[in-house]
């Protein structure tokens, strides 16, 4: 009996299928939030698993690019679990709206988030501004049930939530201080994704962690506001100088820094005021180059770019210490180089039209004397005025010369006689 008994329980354990463990799919929201970030998160969700898990520590970023990823977590087909972690890590500014965002939201103790009022660099944001960041807030904390009223004070009072507090008011669903004790106390929960009810099961699990492709990195560098003004500087500047001073390699930095900028640009908020004074400030560069104002136009032209790289951005959710250290190194880095550069595009400018003044009626076949010569170079008057002068022939002081070429201020001639002598024999 005892055998039969144990025959039927093994029978039973072979036909039973094998315990399926869950594929969690971890990935990091570290630092701020860029268009990296949106990229990295779209490759996680592409992969091959149960569950995502994203793990935030940001102090705020992109407000463009905070909005993808709680797309990409609303849209979601599979459960996504927001978890404000490790100890010290906080989900703050655009990192409270990707919380929220998550089917199950959690923290660590030691953590925080909210604070997510909109600023500006040089005031308060505007009210309209402010209304819309606090209705998108609201609308999230709608679609996952989560208070309102606290979520829109994140935005309308600065309001800022320790991991308990948040517990508390309901902001966030669990407390844990690691990722095994979070899967502990979400075993057996059901969640709904997408009209369905799924329960998660972590009896086991197996994480699968999405580390930053090459792509992802490359646009975190591009989007990041400092980089994407010192590359719009140079890329005007580099375009500026080639052009008074025509040679391909300014050109071609110029054109790859500009696009590489526009790229970057385009994934930030930018102020129309800044780029009216960016057009401004080429404007004036050129009208000194055309009319000569003693450098006005030149100062002028500094004064509007640097203004135009301090204002470029109209970020509201970015990190607090943004605002105040963003218009010191942008303004410092764009004064700088608007000086360096102006000063060298307007001598190379000057040089250029007193060497047009100077030489502006010699043409080859004219006649000349020489003044002085030795070893392959000297000196010869041509129609009243001294020019440097090079030569294979051997010339002597007082020779008669015609000019072959010109090089810019150099004078290529032959010896007269020898000239002559070869339309003779012709």
């Amino acid at each position: 009996m005892l055998s039969r008994i144990f025959i039927l329980l093994l029978l039973i354990m072979i036909l039973l299928p094998a315990a399926h463990a869950v594929v969690v799919v971890e990935v990091e929201i570290k630092g701020e939030i860029n268009e990296g970030t949106a990229i990295l998160l779209d490759e996680a969700f592409k992969q091959d698993g149960d569950v995502v898990l994203i793990i935030i520590d940001t102090p705020g970023g992109l407000l463009t690019s905070m909005q993808k990823v709680v797309r990409l977590i609303l849209e979601s087909d599979k459960p996504v679990i927001t978890y404000a972690y490790p100890q010290g890590a906080f989900a703050a500014s655009a990192g409270s709206f990707i919380l929220i965002s998550g089917h199950i939201a959690a923290m660590s103790d030691g953590t925080s988030t909210g604070a997510a009022t909109p600023i500006g660099i040089f005031e308060p944001a505007e009210n309209k501004t402010i209304n819309f960041i606090a209705s998108y807030g609201r609308s999230i904390a709608e679609e996952r049930g989560r208070p309102v009223e606290v979520v829109e004070k994140f935005v309308t009072e600065g309001k800022s939530l320790s991991a308990k507090e948040a517990y508390e008011l309901g902001v966030i669903d669990y407390l844990a201080d690691s990722k095994e004790d979070l899967f502990n106390k979400i075993d057996g929960k059901v969640v709904e994704v997408q009209g369905k009810n799924i329960t998660l099961n972590f009896e086991e699990f197996e994480i699968i962690k999405v580390k930053k492709s090459l792509k992802s990195r490359i646009f975190e560098f591009l989007s990041n506001p400092q980089v994407a003004s010192v590359l719009l500087l140079i890329g005007i500047y580099g375009l500026i100088f080639g052009i008074t001073s025509p040679g391909i390699l300014p050109e071609t930095v110029g054109a790859i820094c500009l696009v590489l900028s526009l790229v970057g640009l385009g994934m930030i908020n930018i102020s129309y005021i800044a780029i009216l004074l960016f057009i401004l400030g080429i404007f004036f560069i050129i009208a000194e180059l055309m009319t000569p104002t003693y450098g006005i136009l030149g100062i002028a032209s500094i004064v509007c770019v640097t203004l135009g790289a301090i204002m470029l951005f109209e970020e509201p959710l970015m990190p607090k210490k943004f605002y105040s250290s963003f218009p010191q190194l942008i303004g410092g880095i764009s004064l700088g180089l608007a000086v360096i550069m102006t000063f060298l595009i307007l001598k190379i400018a000057q040089l250029r039209k007193i060497e047009k003044k100077i030489g502006g009626g010699v043409t080859v076949g004219e006649e000349g004397e020489v003044v002085s010569f030795s070893d392959g170079k000297g000196y010869a008057k041509v129609r009243g005025e001294i020019w440097k002068i090079e030569s294979q022939d051997t010339i002597r002081e007082g020779d008669e010369v015609v000019v072959k070429e010109r090089k810019g201020l150099t004078l290529i001639v032959a010896l007269k006689e020898k000239e002559d002598k070869f339309y003779a024999r012709r």
